[in-house]
């Protein structure tokens, strides 16, 4: 018989009640305690009926939890999960992985050293049609991959900037939002050799961008785009086209994603495949349609059942401190490509 994962989390902002959620709902893991040292977060333990800790570090003495969810703020991630992988505990780490490549490359050094594994919660790589569109280009359904064309253009309302942290350098969409879309074009779509980008904060003119546009090419010939707005009136990025979190109303008919190759094109999230009858056609004939299958089921319970099976050796991390590092490095490079005004290339991890 298989007992329940206990489970510790530390964090309880947004995210981390989200997992909380998650917790409740999978009789694989049980909730064994919650770390957090903010006002509201000893009422939620209660809630929970789970011992709190202010200091996480004094749970992970006094409960010794089987794994950890670490959400509380970017800043705190990487001392916190090495605190976890010093205790010999692994780690389901909220992204992003950390805010700079060195405590990064510190954290990966530390897993690969106690043996302790780490997976960073890029939770769409688990969204069931991520997995199918990445099997798709895998077993090379569109041919030669050659363009790529990715979409994050939404409304964030001006009470979401009320938070100053949200006006600041650093909290811009950029690594709040867009490597979430960066993170998933290096899943489908392999790593990026080189960057060019532009990037402006002349709709709020806050310390932080709130457009930007990005060229990519990636290592095996494609060529990208990346056009990026949280001020705008327009329906085409992730949350509201997906429909994986029910709190943005859906536009269902709307794509974020259009992958193009030498043998057809895919649309995401619709897995819509476009591809001739016959090879060598053109123009002048028509394209079939064809609508791919995935099983309904959501990202962040798949990512809990994988964190499971991480924890407790049968797997390995489906987004490592390491491959999320090099999420964190492509974003850098944006950075300094739109600082400089040259391609930029991303740094090793």
């Amino acid at each position: 018989m298989t007992f329940p994962l206990r489970i510790a989390l530390i964090g309880a902002g947004v995210m981390g009640r989200q997992h909380c959620q998650h917790l409740q709902r999978c009789d694989e893991v049980q909730l064994c305690a919650i770390a957090d040292p903010g006002p509201q977060a000893e009422a939620f333990a209660a809630e929970h009926g789970v011992p709190y800790f202010a200091d996480h570090r004094w749970m992970l003495e006094q409960v010794r939890p089987e794994a950890v969810i670490v959400a509380n703020p970017n800043a705190l991630h990487v001392s916190t999960a090495l605190d976890c992988i010093a205790a010999g505990i692994p780690v389901l780490l909220e992204k992003p992985v950390g805010v700079h490549l060195d405590e990064v490359r510190e954290l990966v050094a530390a897993s690969e050293r106690h043996g302790v594994p780490v997976l960073v919660g890029h939770h769409r790589r688990h969204n069931p049609l991520i997995a199918r569109a990445h099997e798709l280009l895998r077993d090379g359904a569109l041919g030669r991959l050659t363009t790529v064309t990715a979409l994050w253009q939404l409304q964030k309302p001006a009470s979401y900037y009320d938070i100053p942290w949200r006006r600041e350098p650093g909290a811009g969409m950029l690594l709040t939002n867009l490597i979430h879309d960066l993170d998933l074009l290096r899943h489908l779509c392999g790593e990026v050799r080189r960057v060019q980008a532009f990037t402006s904060n002349a709709v709020r003119g806050f310390a932080n961008e709130d457009c930007a546009a990005v060229l990519l090419q990636f290592e095996n010939g494609a060529l990208g785009t990346l056009t990026g707005s949280d001020a705008v009136a327009a329906p085409w990025s992730w949350e509201l086209d997906s429909g994986e979190n029910p709190v943005y109303p859906r536009q269902a008919d709307q794509p974020c994603y259009l992958l193009a190759g030498t043998d057809g094109a895919l649309n995401i999230p619709q897995l819509k495949r476009w591809h001739y009858a016959e090879p060598g056609a053109g123009w002048h004939q028509p394209l079939l349609q064809e609508q791919e299958g995935y099983p309904h089921e959501e990202a962040l319970d798949r990512q809990l059942r994988h964190f499971v099976q991480v924890a407790r050796g049968l797997a390995a991390p489906l987004v490592s401190a390491a491959d999320a590092g090099r999420t964190l490095a492509l974003i850098e490079a944006i950075r300094r490509a739109a600082e400089c005004g040259q391609a930029c290339r991303p740094e090793t991890i």
